[in-house]
């Protein structure tokens, strides 16, 4: 996006939010859904519907092929973790 382009849009931001600025309700809503925007913008695991099926289809297929770790008897997840080389 272009500079000229970005400015743009934030003029056209700033004068729809000047539009219902006296109208609490849709403020409120409008505070409400920049929340939610922000909060998927910093969620690092945030993923699509498609991604996620893929991801369990390669777990799947790992364990297929015994590219896995088991939790043996009496053993702790830290203690898997450790014995599979992970600094805990």
């Amino acid at each position: 996006m272009t500079a000229v382009q970005l400015n743009a849009m934030n003029t056209q931001l700033w004068q729809n939010i000047g539009a219902i600025a006296d109208d609490e309700s849709l403020m409120k809503r409008l505070s409400r859904y920049v929340a939610r925007l922000v909060k998927a913008k910093d969620d690092p695991t945030l993923m699509t519907k498609e991604e996620f099926y893929a991801k369990i289809e390669k777990g799947e297929e790992d364990y297929k092929q015994g590219r896995c770790t088991r939790l043996l008897p009496g053993e702790s997840v830290t203690d898997m973790l450790r014995r599979s080389g992970y600094d805990v």
